[in-house]
């Protein structure tokens, strides 16, 4: 069984357990773990997954290194350029026509890329079971804020540790 689906089964049977001391912060404490936890993991393999179809269909960019953007923004200092040649050699429209193809343009593919990321099932899911077991608990008048809030931590960190595990 891999470490991921372990931490996953420890954590419920120790939220399990609370169950015998208080119903009230049991319930919190299970709805905000599993709200969270959801949250995290519906993030994490609606991620991947666009990463891995991103990789399949070769849309990748090259990107530089976060020194370099922050160095040179505005590629001045590229090492591969075109200056060196004398005035009369240089092709004025192959050049303005190759600076037009780095710009990045607000295109239809690209709103569609991300919507299609942010839109996910695997994302908006854990969302409304979220905002539904807090309304739950709020309408039952049996919401527990000083319990529900740290649990969200805690369904975050078994999430993350969990997603690695299993979408690695």
């Amino acid at each position: 069984m891999p470490k991921g689906i372990k931490l996953i089964a420890i954590s419920e049977f120790l939220i399990l357990v609370t169950y015998l001391f208080s119903f009230s912060f049991f319930i919190n404490l299970q709805i905000a773990f599993l709200s969270s936890l959801f949250v995290i993991l519906g993030s994490s393999y609606a991620y991947r997954k666009m990463v891995n179809s991103a990789v399949e269909s070769d849309m990748l960019e090259e990107k530089r290194d976060i020194l370099d953007e922050i160095e040179d923004p505005y590629e001045l200092y590229e090492e591969d350029s075109i200056n060196y040649a004398p005035a009369e050699e240089l092709d004025l429209k192959a050049i303005v026509k190759e600076e037009k193809k780095k710009i990045k343009t607000f295109s239809l593919d690209s709103m569609k890329h991300g919507a299609k990321g942010s839109s996910s099932l695997f994302r908006l899911l854990p969302y409304l079971f979220l905002v539904l077991g807090f309304i739950a608990l709020k309408n039952n008048e049996l919401l527990d804020i000083a319990v529900y809030l740290p649990s969200l931590l805690v369904g975050i960190v078994v999430g993350s540790v969990s997603g690695k595990e299993l979408f690695s």
